[in-house]
């Protein structure tokens, strides 16, 4: 049972219940998510005291530290190439001078590393997502990474992993379409794996692999997937 005390009136009440309501409150108001991941937004009081420090710099009068205060804000929400760190002091009017200086500093310090971030984006979406090389290079070169970058990380994609990825998704989504034409279940099954970035050639071969198995009969599915494009 929990402690009691008197609250000076001849009643008593429960010690510490304050001390949970104010815990609750700090949950809800600055308690990190949970789940943060790689990509998201997860936090701690570290990052807190550096988004502090970061935040008064951005309001500074000396450009460099805006500069640094808005790289440092933004690195601590989320991982970021170059490029949209330097999108992100362009739109504050940061000038080009000042802004590169600052992102060729962050760089030797290894604070921006745009191989680091590719190699973890790709295995991140792609165990996370199920996205293909092809997906995982376009979101990429979005995000400003430069196209060597891009070739090195998503090559680190083994193609026997990506099959094997694109055998799992056909199979959780097999069965949502089951009763369906044959027609119909592999235009869906094959555009939802296009969409991932697999190739038509490939997904086409995953999806009447997967239909045979279920003792579905594929004759001239394909010709009717290939019409629907």
């Amino acid at each position: 049972m929990p402690d009691e005390e008197p609250d000076g009136r001849g009643r008593r009440r429960r010690a510490g219940k304050t001390g949970r309501r104010a815990s609750r409150r700090g949950d809800a108001d600055g308690g990190a998510p949970e789940g943060g991941g790689l990509f998201g937004g997860g936090d701690d009081a570290g990052g807190r005291s550096k988004r502090r420090g970061s935040s008064s710099e951005e309001h500074s009068s000396d450009p460099e530290a805006r500069a640094r205060g808005i790289c440092l804000r933004l690195l601590t929400l989320a991982p970021r190439t170059r490029a949209q760190l330097a999108e992100a002091l362009r739109k504050k009017e940061i000038p080009e001078e000042v802004a590169e200086r600052v992102l060729e500093r962050y760089s030797e310090v290894g604070l921006i590393d745009d191989q680091a971030f590719a190699a973890a984006w790709v295995s991140s979406r792609h165990h996370g997502r199920g996205l293909a090389r092809r997906a995982l290079a376009q979101e990429l070169r979005h995000r400003g990474v430069e196209e060597e970058t891009v070739k090195e990380a998503v090559e680190q994609l083994d193609p026997d992993e990506e099959v094997e990825t694109a055998r799992r998704l056909v199979a959780r989504k097999l069965r949502s379409t089951s009763g369906a034409d044959p027609r119909v279940r592999t235009r869906k099954l094959v555009g939802m794996l296009a969409r991932k970035g697999y190739s038509a050639g490939l997904a086409f071969r995953i999806v009447k692999e997967a239909l045979e198995a279920e003792g579905e009969e594929t004759e001239g599915a394909e010709g009717g997937y290939l019409d629907s494009l």
